[in-house]
């Protein structure tokens, strides 16, 4: 199989290649255990039944990176979402037999492949995740919160300091075998071992939503909303001229009214910004001991900049990795002279944009990619 695979991945197009890799990075984030080998052993089964038939492509995909039935619906759901369409099985009348790697007539650039289209995608997803989130309508925002809701899955781990059973453990379980041996007259036949196991990192966002801030701040919390669902260990912050807890808010199930009373909650929203005055309060109050911490801001204040500087230095002391997303940097003009990003910026391990989908992307790999600390 793996000479299979080599052979098939050099004669596949690299946009194919890419393509699949890029899937399984969205199949992992949803919870399926995607590595290198079920990509690679998808990679060479394309190169068998080729790519024009969407049908084929489906359940050749499904075959190699679904392993059991309880995964069929995040695969269908996430096939959905990335090549769009919907499921693409046989039974469905619906079904386009159009190319899954191409778009349609319409939207084709030269050489059949949809500008702009380096990753899944067809174009009309491919428009909105790059399209920035000041000129969004209300039909873009509703399917811009299924993307992220398919997007905000992974989160960054840590070894716990507890010790469960596993098959690979280096710890003996006395109490499981003791138990175990009761059946056998106190005869121990089976050992048993434990080992310390992978838990989910704390993850803290302090997003600004002050004036300048406001197009940008109801998408990024809508990212926080969907890290919310995925699990516990997530705290989101908002601050304006002052900072608001607003975790319980973001608990909602509805990602509207969560938002809604996100805002309801921020009586400066839409206000001035006081970014050293809002980070003390949270190094005051609440702290980041071990987490992530993930400050959404363009860096403009009204108060000293030195107290920036000073409240950035410490959150980066005590967190375990500080993120900075700034929306501007999405422009390619931008040069960070603002005086509270300059003040920001020495103390901030990766600065991102955050004005778009594929920032958002950015962000999630990076926040679930988090090797060691203060590397990113």
């Amino acid at each position: 199989m793996s000479s299979l695979r080599s052979s098939a991945t050099r004669v596949q197009p690299a946009d194919v290649v890419e393509r699949v890799v890029d899937f399984g990075r969205v199949l992992r984030g949803a919870g399926l255990e995607v590595g290198p080998t079920r990509v690679g052993d998808a990679v060479s089964a394309l190169a068998l039944v080729g790519v024009a038939d969407r049908e084929r492509v489906y359940w050749t995909l499904r075959q190699t990176l679904a392993s059991s039935v309880d995964e069929l619906e995040a695969f269908d759901r996430a096939f959905a979402l990335w090549f769009g369409g919907g499921r693409a099985g046989p039974d469905e009348e619906d079904v386009a037999q159009r190319p899954v790697f191409v778009a349609g007539p319409a939207g084709d650039a030269p050489g059949g492949r949809a500008a702009g289209a380096d990753r899944g995608g067809y174009s009309a997803d491919e428009l909105l995740r790059q399209k920035d989130f000041a000129t969004l309508t209300d039909d873009d925002r509703a399917r811009l919160g299924e993307l992220i809701r398919a997007l905000a899955r992974a989160r960054p781990q840590r070894r716990s300091r507890r010790l469960r059973p596993h098959a690979r453990g280096t710890v003996l379980d006395l109490r499981r075998l003791m138990r175990a041996s009761l059946a056998t007259g106190g005869d121990p036949r089976e050992c048993t071992f434990r080992r310390r196991v992978d838990a989910p990192r704390r993850v803290v966002v302090l997003c600004d939503v002050s004036g300048s801030m406001e197009p940008y701040a109801r998408a990024i919390l809508l990212f926080v909303h969907a890290l919310r669902q995925a699990g516990r260990g997530v705290e989101a912050f908002v601050f304006g001229t002052r900072l608001t807890r607003v975790t319980p808010a973001l608990a909602r199930r509805d990602p509207g009214r969560a938002l809604d009373e996100t805002a309801a909650q921020a009586l400066d929203w839409a206000g001035g910004t006081r970014i050293g005055a809002s980070l003390r309060a949270f190094n005051d109050r609440w702290g980041a001991r071990g987490a992530v911490v993930v400050v959404v801001s363009d860096g403009w204040e009204i108060g000293d900049t030195a107290a920036i500087a000073q409240e950035t230095a410490r959150l980066h002391r005590e967190s375990y990795a500080l993120l900075w997303l700034n929306p501007l940097k999405g422009k390619p003009e931008y040069q960070p002279l603002a005086g509270g990003m300059r003040a920001a910026l020495p103390h901030v391990d990766r600065f991102l944009p955050g004005h778009d989908f594929e920032s958002l992307e950015q962000l999630a790999d990076a926040v679930a990619g988090v090797a060691a600390r203060h590397q990113v």
